[in-house]
């Protein structure tokens, strides 16, 4: 198995933040069907997904290089909430999001990339749009030059 890799020798981890479970599989299945092996880390919303990123709760901090994928409707922190927070947060600031979304809405689009998002990708079929998402994120850290 492959794994998503920049120019360093440390592989990039993905946080996947989505509620729903369909999507969490296929996006698994997608990694599978790719053969990639890039650690996963699933946060079910904005909340979930800062405590993961700053070692809150109980939960172990996941360290840099990471992607994460971002949903924009979920429950309790939406992703706008979320990118407004870690665009906020000196220690998170830099960090790469790609959002993964439903909404065609231009102004969800205008909005996510004021949020200096690193790309706006539309869900349509449940199966292509993940596989090739994570066929884009793969070639995208491959090009790169993490920090």
């Amino acid at each position: 198995m492959s794994s998503l890799l920049g120019n360093s020798t440390r592989s990039a981890s993905l946080l996947l933040i989505e509620d729903d479970e369909i999507d969490i599989a296929a996006v698994r299945r997608a990694l599978a069907v790719l053969k990639i092996a890039n650690p996963l880390h699933i946060a079910r919303d904005g909340i979930e997904a800062l405590e993961v990123l700053r070692g809150e709760n109980g939960r172990e901090k996941l360290p840099k290089p990471y992607i994460i994928v971002l949903d924009l409707n979920m429950p309790r922190m939406d992703g706008m909430e979320f990118l407004e927070e870690i665009r906020g947060d000196a220690e998170l600031s830099d960090s790469i999001v790609f959002v993964m979304t439903t909404s065609r809405d231009e102004a969800d689009r205008r909005a996510a990339y004021s949020k200096h998002v690193a790309g706006y990708i539309v869900k349509e079929d449940p199966i292509g749009t993940f596989r090739q998402a994570i066929n884009l994120l793969d070639h995208y850290w491959r090009l790169v030059e993490l920090p």
